[in-house]
């Protein structure tokens, strides 16, 4: 395929100059708009799904298709702070509509369990547009010097590479070959009931596999301990057919099982387990010392003879023309995504010192097994907390172990 070629969903081979041609869903659309008739059933699903098929961009390998979700950030981020730097009001209203928006959106896709590119592209885009600000409209004043650019641009390189890091494989559990059920071959004669969270637990039917049955009593050569039994409904995950160890997790939107899950990050489009949690922790923390570099030099800048904190409340002339107005409508934009930021690092080193993860904490919300300290902001299970020193030793040795076997090499 030369760049402007690709395979279509038919399998067919297309160009990007065709991308109008041959469309009969195209076609049958723009015809009954015209003449003003009622779409058929399900003619707007494939209509949708034919445009985001052909949206594509050249590539060396062949035109590669465009997220959808990778747009709107690229477009709106732009325009609604430049619409914000026109004036306070219109200022105050973007900045504070922005977050509902983003809670809406996190909310329904969290509902459909779906994965989305628009957090991932948001951030990063955001990166990119604040620098490019900074550049542009802060640095040229004088107040900022070769020195404290460097700094800024360091912090952010790092944390892209953190970032980086933790885009990789946070510790996914391999599935078994074939459609090999591990609860048939370790635990026989079982049946599986459902559970909560889509678990599925294995209670045996039988007191022995292999065995036979003498005066009522099943005896063989294994027997089935009420406490293994007990594990194995704890552990098997009837989604990806494997016995989990300890502290794993199955992701409803990656559709894996993880090692020592975490969550799942929207803004990296991963799972945090246990590969990649130190990597998420220093891009936070790369990214919460970066930005509050950059909102401290341009508040120094835009505002001069104030403290950065009375700067961000109180700065008398930021709107006497449009370069103040733009850079302070950035910062305070900075400001509420740092706020944020801020709020997930302090839960995840509070959650690391008491060696809980939010999927753990989350459980014992749920089934109120867990005890609330320092006002709720984290949850202590008491399942794995040996001290704040053992705590964090643990979580730096994190990945530096050989993993554990898979379900099939256990079983």
């Amino acid at each position: 395929l030369c760049c402007c070629e690709y395979v279509d969903r038919r399998g067919e081979r297309n160009h990007l100059a065709a991308c109008c041609c041959d469309c009969e869903d195209l076609d049958e659309g723009c015809e009954r708009w015209l003449t003003g008739k009622a779409l058929p059933p399900g003619a707007l699903g494939r209509l949708a799904g034919a445009v985001a098929d052909r949206a594509r961009v050249p590539w060396f390998a062949g035109a590669v298709k465009i997220n959808a979700s990778l747009v709107p950030p690229l477009l709106l981020l732009p325009a609604f702070l430049h619409v914000a730097a026109l004036h306070f009001l219109l200022g105050l209203a973007v900045l504070t509509a922005l977050p509902a928006v983003l809670l809406w959106y996190y909310y329904l896709t969290h509902r459909r369990k779906e994965r989305t590119l628009f957090f991932l592209s948001l951030g990063l885009f955001s990166l990119g547009y604040m620098y490019y600000v900074f550049l542009r409209e802060v640095v040229p004043r004088g107040r900022v010097g070769y020195s404290q650019v460097v700094a800024l641009t360091c912090g952010l390189v790092l944390m892209l590479a953190a970032l980086s890091r933790a885009k990789k494989d946070p510790g996914y559990l391999p599935t078994p070959a074939g459609n090999q059920k591990p609860s048939q071959q370790g635990l026989p004669n079982s049946s599986v009931r459902g559970s909560p969270d889509g678990l599925h637990g294995v209670t045996a039917t039988s007191g022995a596999a292999g065995g036979r049955a003498v005066n009522g009593e099943a005896k063989g050569y294994f027997r089935v301990s009420a406490e293994e039994a007990e594990g194995a409904r704890k552990d098997w995950c009837a989604k990806c057919q494997l016995v989990r160890p300890a502290r794993a997790g199955h992701c409803r939107l990656c559709g894996r099982c993880v090692r020592r899950l975490d969550h799942h990050c929207v803004w990296i489009n991963s799972c945090v387990g246990e590969q990649n949690h130190q990597a998420f922790i220093l891009a936070l923390s790369f990214f919460m010392l970066t930005s509050v570099y950059g909102i401290t030099l341009t508040l120094h800048t835009v505002c001069r003879g104030r403290t950065p904190f009375v700067a961000l409340f109180y700065c008398p002339g930021a709107y006497s023309d449009y370069s103040s107005a733009l850079s302070f409508t950035c910062v305070w934009y900075c400001a509420i995504v740092t706020a944020g930021m801020g709020y997930i690092l302090l839960i995840q080193l509070l959650n690391i010192s008491y060696n809980v993860t939010e999927r753990e904490a989350r459980l014992a919300l749920r089934d109120n097994t867990g005890r609330r300290l320092l006002g709720g902001l984290v949850i202590d299970t008491g399942q794995y907390n040996r001290g704040f020193l053992c705590n964090w030793g643990h979580f730096l040795s994190l990945g530096s172990s050989p993993p554990q076997r898979s379900a099939e090499d256990i079983v």
